[in-house]
């Protein structure tokens, strides 16, 4: 009876031991697999809200946009804060994405890639200004996000691609001037976000509607850990009221190849008399689509140089002294096509027919106008 007693006494021992041991060493996965647990009940739990862990699917919530509009003639503002913003969105790039898909998505989105609440007065009107050259890949993504991204905001908005053509160097900001200029042709816009092609937002709490000084939306990139990478950072997404834009000059001209606009932009906002304002860290993050450095767009070598003479010349170089020539204009399904030629370092210079690339939409040029 004894022998019997001590062998289960040293047995449960054992046991303890091992419990003990199994326990130290496997708390942290315990953990892991308890939090994924709770993270699948309240997953399941949140299902009619359409809210996952990473965040929310951005068409999740718009299929109420489809109703009629109400039958009063004279519709009332929409709220400060639209009800359809949700915070995170779950961003990823699936293959085989084609613009075809993206315009079955928003039934709303009319020609042009214009938007309007349908059931509600916007109290923003927004340009969506994007510098473009032989990227419609990341376009077709862009559009994909944007459009839904921007129909939770509740805003009035439109969508400008501006396509450099010709193949001499990419020049970014005087694309951004093109754009201004042409956007504002269009419509008294009270606010123009000038968009990467290749940046998508990641929560729809930052709200594409401008400040009381110039605002920089893109302040937490993945690429940069979702982190400023320096104070005076004013690259990826930032916007302007024309009121803005008026008092730096617009942007530089002068600036061809990669690198340098950005800190001249900044070092403008701070000539001009403003400041720079910017989200949270936590709103202002962005997801970038991957992509080696284009051809016909290398870094510049005199950004340097020049941005060490930015307040020499930014009354001198500027919307002031902006020239372009457009080749067409295009108002497709998603967005309003222009392609412009905007010459070389040397000046405004129209290259032969044969060497410029076909246009995003392959429309024939239908008009061409002299911009000063």
């Amino acid at each position: 009876m004894l022998s019997i007693q001590s062998k289960l006494r040293y047995l449960f021992m054992f046991l303890g031991v091992q419990l003990v041991v199994m326990a130290l060493l496997s708390r942290e996965g315990y953990q892991k697999r308890v939090t994924y647990f709770i993270r699948i009940f309240r997953k399941s739990e949140g299902a009619g809200h359409n809210l996952s862990v990473s965040g929310s699917d951005v068409y999740a919530n718009l299929s109420v946009l489809s109703r009629a509009p109400p039958s009063s003639e004279v519709m009332t503002y929409c709220p400060q804060t639209s009800p359809y913003i949700r915070g995170p969105i779950h961003v990823s790039f699936p293959s085989g994405l084609t613009l075809a898909q993206v315009q079955r998505k928003n039934p709303l989105v009319v020609r042009g890639g214009r938007y309007r609440p349908p059931d509600c007065e916007s109290r923003h009107r927004t340009a969506i200004i994007i510098p473009h050259r032989n990227r419609e890949h990341h376009l077709k993504f862009l559009l994909y996000y944007i459009h839904p991204f921007l129909q939770r905001q509740q805003l009035n908005y439109g969508i400008y691609i501006i396509h450099q053509a010709g193949n001499y160097t990419f020049n970014r900001a005087k694309l951004m001037n093109v754009g201004f200029r042409e956007a504002m042709r269009d419509e008294d816009w009270d606010c123009l976000f000038f968009h990467d092609v290749d940046l998508i937002p990641e929560d729809d709490r930052n709200t594409y509607v401008c400040d009381a000084n110039p605002k920089h939306a893109a302040i937490a990139m993945d690429k940069f850990g979702y982190k400023l990478p320096y104070n005076l950072y004013f690259g990826g997404v930032s916007a302007l009221t024309p009121l803005h834009y008026l008092k730096m000059n617009g942007f530089p001209n002068n600036y061809w190849g990669w690198g340098g606009e950005d800190d001249d932009i900044g070092v403008r906002v701070s000539l001009g008399g403003m400041h720079i304002t910017r989200p949270s860290v936590k709103v202002g993050r962005y997801k970038m689509i991957k992509h080696k450095l284009d051809k016909g767009n290398d870094i510049n070598p005199k950004r340097f140089n020049m941005l060490s003479k930015t307040r020499q010349s930014w009354k001198l170089d500027g919307m002031n002294t902006a020239e372009y020539e457009i080749i067409s204009r295009k108002y497709l399904p998603l967005y309003t096509n222009i392609t412009v030629e905007i010459g070389t370092e040397a000046g405004l210079h129209t290259p032969p027919a044969a060497a410029q690339p076909a246009p995003p939409d392959s429309a024939k040029p239908d008009q061409k106008q002299l911009k000063s």
